[in-house]
């Protein structure tokens, strides 16, 4: 359906009129959109920034964590290795001094005489 004319021209001056303050409305609201993504980017560029500096700290803090944790452990085997060896030279020696006082004792046994 065509748009009906108004046969009044100022009417017609208003609607167009009209029509230019809506641009005029659409472009500045469009314009302070631009301005409001523009702050808003900057800032979530502000908390990204702040959260990766955050866990950057962290992670070394992390790192920290597990080299003293690394570096523990390496002492505790060490001591674990240390104690497992002189264990085992302990127990060779009273093996050994086992050994020795039973070879004495059947020495002992052979050389003498049988009771009867």
């Amino acid at each position: 359906m065509p748009t009906r004319k108004p046969a009044n021209p100022e009417l017609t001056k208003a609607v167009a009129s009209l029509k230019q303050a809506v641009q005029h409305v659409r472009k500045a609201v469009r314009g302070k959109i631009g301005e409001v993504r523009g702050v808003a980017a900057a800032e979530l560029a502000k908390v990204k920034a702040a959260a990766r500096s955050k866990t950057d700290v962290v992670q070394v803090k992390v790192e920290s964590a597990l080299k003293k944790a690394e570096a523990r452990l390496h002492k505790v085997i060490g001591k674990t290795q240390k104690s497992l060896d002189d264990a085992a030279r302990q127990a060779e020696k009273r093996y050994a001094s086992a050994a020795a006082t039973a070879k004495k004792r059947v020495a002992k046994r052979k050389a003498a005489p049988a009771k009867k």
